[in-house]
């Protein structure tokens, strides 16, 4: 266990070795455990001569100029820990802080907005959760990588933005390998201001010292091995550059997160047992590891012959460590297994001389959401195991008891040995079927979607009593139930910040729920003390700056307590769209309505009819039935549509207080309907219509990418109509007209689509200048219609939605040349505008069937479906009993937005309403 020491370099630490006895024989240096033991500072010597430091239990100090003032800028016992700290680091600095995330922290604060991080991808939940905050608050970019292979770290390399590289090594708790001193040489080459920092608290300074392989910072969770009681809580900083140091010194006597005088004085004492309890440790740790391989389980520790990156490791580290994990395979097992041990104490932490064992997926890498951890292969079964200073016997012997009793490993009568028991597909999958039988809980993913809707005549003027048109777009949200098994609601809003969060069911607040009756609807008044009652509670902690995931929460949870009271079930909701959010197209709507429908269905409020079956395999008729494919359109009951979409209405009013309806209704029934505001029609009942006949029209939606403020518009209309009424009441009377012209056109079944398109292009020219009249348009988008008026193009462009920036339509003719057009699309994209080609007038509510029926059966391309999937069965009313397996929910979570669509289109048939 002998350091490395470069002989053209001077050892960092200054306690003296003895001089030579005679020029024959001379003293060699110290070895890592007598450093450890010999806390010996020459410029602060004890007046006493007292063998253990003590504490200077005081705040301030007496004197003008002297070292001590106050002791959140120093003090004599902080100086001790420090300088011995050093010592054992081959670092020519020290710094303590209150703990090992304190640490990270300081370090951190060295970055500025703009800077970029390269961290691994394999990392503490902990740290991955302040590289998440200082991304989102901080300005800072973070690119997260394998760091296992240092040429991947390479493409993320920018010599004028890579502020910081940030290692872990073994990491934890997949024990991955990175090799530190290729990867600091390639950084250093390529960015020389970079700064390679090493998280070395799983090795601590005895078994690796990061800085004499190039990095920069090393940090350690002094909580660990450095204290190895859990007594207390650390973190300590060394480095070897005075310019480092000065600036971290800097923020920790501004923060005052110092290490107190008492913490000190026992981080001391731990220190001195240091490398006394990491050979016990790791050489138990290398039994546990070679017992658990040697049973079948895959095991992650550095000691073993296979161990990936092994040959690195041994080359910058001195041992393998204390800390070891394992798969099962099966997460329950791994849950009893766990709760069986004894001697093994449960715990987040490790380091300490007590052993520990622990799920990281439950326990310390939980504030990682499920998907990312999906992402970077941590399994949910993963078993990790701290190893203390216990009799190895007796940690083996507690082990294997835990592993008997949860049915892991069996006596084999042949071999006269323990052997991993392999999980039974069969078994599964009975007890899967027994659990549908009994109710118990779904085990299906629900895969839903709906469109977004355009306003094609009528903005403004609908707000005082002119009809409104309005029409699906075939931009969609989609929305995902996957089934949890661990009681709790998580929801994943992908559009908006990239928001997860997830809650115990059990603690939701159920008293504050009212149910619904059977049979009956929800009231027209929302339940302010069920919201007060969300607000207060499961949503309190969420950071102000999430509002609109705050609010989409707010509808979902409204949601799920109103209709899963009496099942509650433990589900994660992911939702996501290639609607662009915010630009008047609809998607709160969309949302509400996938929202709605995958809570209706999870708790089997309402339920899909199976398919019409070939009448010759009914024996109670004689003449077959004619089947007519419609694509799988029009398949879901018009009771099941209006059923979502009153749920879907309740979620717009949670979201939007007083909503017209408009939106809700395309989203759940697609196609064109006609609104108009009851008591205000210009002529008329008021309501809504659906326009039977509507013909899908090709239409290019351009996002304005400026915000819109609809009450602000909407009153400065009512304004001008105060001052002006004849003005304004002539231009809606104008726009009702022109409204029912549309409305005529669109339902008319004699109309050529030449004659269609002619009349709509005409209509839509005259809206948008009568809503240019009222104020309500927008420099950004007249710049649209400019652009989409001039020569080739001459295409019809209005504004749509509240206006004021939001969106712009334009018609497409159907004979409109793809050059013309993709010559368009550049153009508006050169002027910073995102335009997207669709159509209007589509399918509404979507959902992915649970079945296929045998004569509608079409083999779908084996690259359309992620492996493993089992979203849709093949057999007519077979229950997805296996859903529970995440491959449909991490495929779908990372499909890019612009193959999104086709590959939820590739998954099987859907239905629509």
């Amino acid at each position: 266990m002998t350091p490395t020491i470069d002989p053209k370099v001077p050892p960092q630490h200054d306690l003296p070795t003895p001089d030579p006895e005679s020029p024959v024989r001379s003293r060699k240096p110290y070895r890592f455990s007598t450093l450890c033991a010999t806390v010996e500072n020459p410029d602060q010597k004890d007046q006493y001569g007292s063998s253990s430091v003590p504490i200077y239990q005081s705040a301030t100090f007496k004197g003008v100029g002297n070292v001590y003032d106050y002791s959140r800028s120093g003090n004599p016992t902080r100086s001790h820990l420090e300088h011995h700290v050093a010592k054992i680091s081959s670092a020519a600095h020290a710094l303590t802080v209150s703990s090992g995330m304190a640490a990270l922290d300081v370090i951190l604060r060295i970055l500025k907005p703009g800077d970029e991080i390269i961290a691994g991808d394999d990392l503490y939940g902990g740290t991955n959760r302040l590289l998440t905050y200082i991304r989102s608050h901080g300005g800072v970019i973070v690119h997260h990588v394998d760091t296992t292979n240092p040429s991947s770290i390479l493409p993320f390399i920018n010599p004028n933005k890579t502020a910081m590289v940030l290692l872990e090594s073994p990491t934890n708790p997949l024990l991955k390998i990175a090799d530190i001193a290729a990867i600091s040489k390639d950084v250093k080459e390529r960015a020389p201001d970079a700064i390679v920092v090493v998280d070395n608290t799983m090795m601590s300074p005895y078994l690796q010292r990061p800085l004499e392989h190039g990095a920069d910072i090393v940090y350690d969770s002094a909580t660990k091995y450095l204290s190895g009681h859990h007594d207390l809580m650390a973190g300590v900083i060394t480095c070897n550059r005075d310019d480092l140091k000065k600036q971290m010194a800097f923020t920790i006597n501004s923060v005052g997160n110092a290490l107190a005088p008492n913490d000190c004085f026992l981080l001391l004492r731990g220190t001195k047992t240091l490398a006394l309890r990491m050979d016990r440790q790791q050489a138990t740790s290398q039994l546990v590891a070679t017992y658990l391989h040697s049973l079948g389980f895959r095991t992650h520790y550095p000691g073993l012959p296979n161990h990936p990156g092994r040959e690195i490791h041994e080359r910058i580290a001195s041992g393998n460590g204390a800390v070891l994990s394992f798969e099962t395979g099966d997460k329950e097992m791994s849950e009893r297994i766990v709760g069986g041990a004894r001697l093994w104490g449960i715990s987040v932490s490790f380091g300490c001389v007590n052993s520990l064992i622990s799920m990281p997926c439950v326990m310390s890498h939980a504030s990682i959401d499920p998907a990312t951890r999906a992402a970077r292969g941590l399994p949910e079964d993963l078993i990790r195991l701290c190893v203390g200073i216990e009799d190895p016997v007796d940690l083996i012997d507690d082990l294997e008891h835990a592993l008997i009793d949860a049915g892991a490993i069996a006596f084999d009568g042949q071999q006269h040995k323990y052997t991993r028991v392999m999980p039974s597909t069969n078994e599964e999958l009975n007890r899967a079927v027994e659990k549908l039988g009994l109710g118990e809980a779904d085990e299906q993913e629900w895969f839903v979607s709906a469109p977004g809707k355009v306003i094609l005549f009528g903005e403004h003027a609908v707000v005082h009593g002119v009809t409104a048109i309005a029409a699906s777009v075939d931009l969609r949200c989609y929305g995902l139930t996957t089934p949890r098994n661990d009681r709790k609601l998580s929801v994943h809003f992908a559009d908006i910040d990239n928001f997860y969060h997830e809650w115990n069911v059990d603690s939701l607040p159920w008293d504050a729920v009212t149910p619904i009756a059977a049979g009956q609807e929800h009231p027209d008044i929302l339940d302010q003390t069920l919201i007060d009652a969300i607000v207060a509670g499961p949503l309190s902690g969420l950071d102000e700056e999430a509002k609109h995931a705050k609010t989409a929460g707010l509808a979902f949870l409204y949601m799920y307590l109103m209709l899963s009271h009496s099942r509650r079930p433990a589900i994660n909701f992911t939702a996501r769209a290639t609607l662009p959010v915010g630009a008047g197209l609809g998607s709160s709507a969309s949302f509400s309505t996938c929202a709605a429908t995958a809570l209706l269905l999870v708790n089997r409020t309402i339920s899909l009819p199976p398919p019409p079956q070939p009448a010759s395999t009914a024996s109670d008729s004689s003449a077959p039935h004619v089947h007519i494919s419609h694509q799988g359109r029009r398949f879901i009951p018009p009771s099941i549509a209006e059923q979502v979409n009153k749920w879907a209405f309740v979620s717009e009013k949670v979201l939007h207080g007083n909503p017209s309806g408009i939106d809700n209704s395309v989203a759940v029934f697609g196609g064109a309907l006609a609104y108009t505001r009851a008591g205000l029609a210009f002529g008329g009942k008021g309501g809504m219509e659906q326009i039977q006949g509507f013909k899908s029209l090709k239409f290019l939606l351009t996002n304005s990418k400026v915000p819109r403020d609809t009450k602000k518009l909407v009153a400065g209309v009512g304004v001008l109509k105060a001052e002006e009424p004849e003005l304004v009441d002539g231009i809606l009377k104008s726009i009702q007209s022109i409204s029912e012209e549309a409305r005529r056109a669109l339902a008319d079944p004699e109309l050529s689509r030449t004659e269609l398109l002619s009349a709509l292009s005409a209509l839509i020219r005259e809206n948008h200048q009568h809503l240019v009249t009222l104020g309500v348009s927008h420099p950004s988008l007249e710049t649209i219609r400019t652009a989409t008026a001039a020569p080739p193009y001459e295409l019809s462009t209005k504004l749509t939605g509240a206006g004021g920036g939001g969106c712009a339509v334009t018609l497409v003719p159907d004979d409109f040349e793809e050059g013309a057009l993709d010559k368009l699309l550049a153009e508006l994209v050169n002027e910073k505008f995102v335009p997207y080609l669709t159509s209007v007038g589509g399918s509404g509510l979507g959902i992915l069937s649970p079945y296929t029926p045998p004569n509608l059966a079409q083999p779908q391309p084996q690259t359309a479906v992620p492996s493993g999937q089992v979203t849709p069965p093949e057999t007519p009313g077979l229950v997805q009993i296996d859903a529970a397996d995440p491959l449909l929910r991490l495929a779908f979570e990372k499909q890019g937005l612009s193959d999104l669509t086709q590959w939820a289109n590739g998954l099987g048939r859907w239905m629509y309403v």
